[in-house]
């Protein structure tokens, strides 16, 4: 008992002392010790609002912004059209182009072993084809170190292989810096290919222009007279087959025509070797042309710089409107000549909206061909007075559409006049007249016209 009552004794004493210590008051704190040391000081960061006045004044980035508004590049229908395209999209989207540049994605055709096919390398990673042209499409490293060194570093300079060669011709223009190789890159026709699907021999690859140019003129490049014959083409004629848009490479350049052997020499104009794009099509902003609109039209303060022209206007005659009347006749008397029982192979088109190059001669044409189609070319009967049955009617069409296909004149080519096809394609849709590479365009021109006779 006297045990359990000690410890019992000994438990509360330690409570109390435990409770008593609870209730002690702190007592106020001790002085500050010494101040330690000083650190090192920091490096002074930049004023990211004044960094963004290098470029982001009325005087720079604001007012081409406003200037991009009047190009086509800007209006951004062809990037959603093509989204997703891995063919098209390099040219029409902005993911697009920077991806095939970033990888630098060779131009040429490359054989399938398994299919024995050949594949046009030039496609760019499906999942990067989006995206309206945009300032990051030529200036690639804008925002990058964030100065004013950044936005005029371009995309690409480098020289171009083309596609519409498969990769064989390549284009350099080194004035001012490369600039132009940035253009063409894009503004470039598109490859004619062995697309015949009746053919068991085709094989997809790029036409063979050099030897299409030296075959015989008369031999027939196509016959849709049989399905034997259309069976044997290496191309079916159809309303779409052309050279596409960007024709203005290939002539800027002086190359890719079909250089039939002709009184005229295949030369070049002095702006090959001297005028950049970016001298007429940038010049100083006049109207809705010029600056980043891309627009040449009506503007020739480019013309007039130093070691230039003077004097270069819409009324020049030397410069401008003899020029351009020279290659409007030559593509008039080759589109009068290329016909086949009395039935011209090109189109004509009277609708100002959809013909792009609608006043570029006098019979509207727009370098498609004459051929039916009830999806692609619907007035071609009324506007052509008169079109050619279309080998390869679509199974899509009515029954009443390819009896009326049926009705129509079959359609035959030779060599010479397919070649000339393309060359008039060629100088219709590089769109001045001649004013680009007058030299090379009017040797193509005058050629085909001796090839046909």
């Amino acid at each position: 008992m006297k045990l359990q009552k000690f410890f019992k004794l000994a438990i509360f004493t330690l409570a109390l002392m435990a409770f008593g210590a609870a209730c002690v008051k702190e007592g106020p704190p001790g002085k500050d010790g010494a101040t330690g040391p000083g650190g090192t000081n920091g490096t002074n960061g930049k004023d990211a609002n004044e960094t963004c006045k290098m470029c982001h004044t009325p005087a720079k980035v604001d007012i081409i912004a406003v200037q991009f508004e009047y190009s086509k590049h800007a209006t951004g229908e062809a990037a959603i059209a093509e989204s997703g395209n891995a063919g098209c999209s390099p040219c029409h989207t902005q993911g697009g182009f920077q991806d095939v540049v970033t990888r630098k994605v060779p131009a040429t055709f490359t054989l399938n072993t398994t299919t024995g096919k050949f594949v046009n390398d030039y496609s760019c990673d499906v999942t990067k084809a989006y995206g309206e042209l945009l300032c990051r499409t030529c200036h690639s490293s804008i925002h990058e170190t964030y100065t004013s060194t950044d936005m005029p570093k371009l995309t690409s300079t480098a020289a171009v292989p083309l596609t519409f060669t498969g990769g064989k011709v390549v284009v350099n223009l080194t004035q001012d810096g490369g600039s132009s190789n940035l253009c063409i890159k894009c503004h470039q026709p598109r490859p004619f290919t062995f697309n015949n699907s009746k053919n068991p021999a085709n094989t997809g690859d790029v036409l063979d222009y050099a030897g299409l140019a030296k075959a015989v003129k008369t031999d027939l490049f196509f016959d849709g007279t049989s399905a034997a014959t259309i069976a044997q083409a290496k191309i079916l004629p159809g309303y779409r087959t052309h050279t596409h848009y960007g024709t203005v490479g290939a002539i800027v350049s002086g190359t890719c025509g079909i250089e039939f052997a002709g009184t005229m020499a295949y030369a070049q104009a002095v702006h090959v070797t001297k005028a950049a794009c970016s001298d007429c099509h940038m010049a100083s902003m006049v109207g809705g042309a010029g600056g980043h609109s891309f627009n040449a039209k009506g503007v020739f303060t480019g013309c007039n710089i130093s070691g230039c022209h003077t004097g270069v206007d819409a009324k020049s005659a030397k410069y401008w409107i003899n020029p351009r009347a020279t290659i409007k006749g030559l593509l008039e008397q080759l589109a009068a000549k290329l016909q086949y029982n009395g039935v011209q192979f090109l189109n004509k088109n009277t609708d100002a909206t959809s013909n792009l190059w609608y006043g570029i001669t006098s019979g509207n044409y727009d370098g498609y061909l004459n051929v039916y189609d009830p999806a692609t070319n619907p007035t071609g009967l009324a506007m052509n007075n008169g079109t050619f049955q279309n080998p390869n009617p679509s199974g899509s069409w009515t029954a009443e559409q390819k009896a009326i296909n049926l009705t129509l004149p079959v359609l035959k080519i030779t060599n010479a006049q397919f070649g000339a096809i393309i060359n008039f394609q060629l100088c219709l849709r590089e769109y001045s007249l001649g004013i680009h590479n007058l030299d090379y365009s009017k040797a193509l021109l005058t050629n085909s016209l001796a090839a046909l006779n």
